[in-house]
């Protein structure tokens, strides 16, 4: 049994797919809307997601960049009638795990539950380097015990690239990745947000958390202690 927020809203499709998985045992909150989605993936925990592309207030792709962002780690299904190579790559990259395409029989939906249920559970909370530690539940990151006093956009951004250590970023990637971290859409942007979060967390005479590399990006990466 599972807890699952169903975010549909075709009101047809949705009480469908909530009575199915019902009846599979599994609890189901539905919401209609990309607005009430947001709410309740910040205020609640699920153990999956099964979101819609098209949603009212905002689409399925932001609601999962949002939270991807804010540091969830909870599987989401992507109910899409978009079925092209490029939309499922920005799907993809938006941290969507996994795809079933509009129309689709009731079994499939079953099956691919089962699936990410089956999936080694990801700890939401807690993410840790060394002595630094990032708390997504609290919004806080500490050293050796010590409140950094990070910004949440500065946590979010800290624990996306802890979370795909070591891969390197382009700045236009993570512009494209945490849209709702940086204050405009620019690389500006988003150097000052990683100078900003390296004068907080780093200590004097030892290596950046954040390697850069000129003309390719950022990247996690602990240092050496000296």
């Amino acid at each position: 049994m599972a807890k699952i927020l169903l975010i549909e809203d075709d009101p047809s499709i949705n009480l469908t797919v909530k009575k199915w998985l019902e009846f599979d045992r599994h609890i189901v909150e539905a919401v209609d809307n990309g607005i009430d989605a947001s709410e309740h993936l910040r205020c609640y925990k699920y153990d999956i997601v099964i979101l819609d592309w098209d949603l009212p207030g905002r689409s399925g792709l932001e609601v999962c960049r949002e939270f991807r962002a804010a540091g969830g780690a909870t599987p989401v299904l992507m109910l899409t009638g978009k079925d092209g190579v490029t939309d499922k790559v920005q799907g993809l990259d938006c941290g969507v795990d996994d795809y079933l395409t509009k129309p689709f029989e009731m079994r499939e939906v079953s099956a691919r539950v089962r699936a990410l249920l089956r999936r080694p559970a990801e700890s939401e909370e807690c993410i840790r380097s060394g002595d630094l530690v990032v708390d997504t539940g609290n919004c806080t990151v500490t050293r050796s015990g010590l409140d950094l006093n990070l910004t949440q956009s500065e946590t979010s951004l800290l624990a996306f690239l802890m979370r795909n250590c070591p891969q390197m970023f382009s700045p236009e990637a993570l512009l494209e990745r945490l849209r709702d971290v940086f204050e405009t859409d620019s690389v500006g942007s988003v150097r000052t947000q990683i100078k900003r979060i390296r004068q907080k967390i780093d200590i004097e005479g030892e290596d950046s958390y954040i390697e850069s590399q000129r003309g390719v990006g950022y990247r996690f990466n602990r240092p050496v202690q000296k």
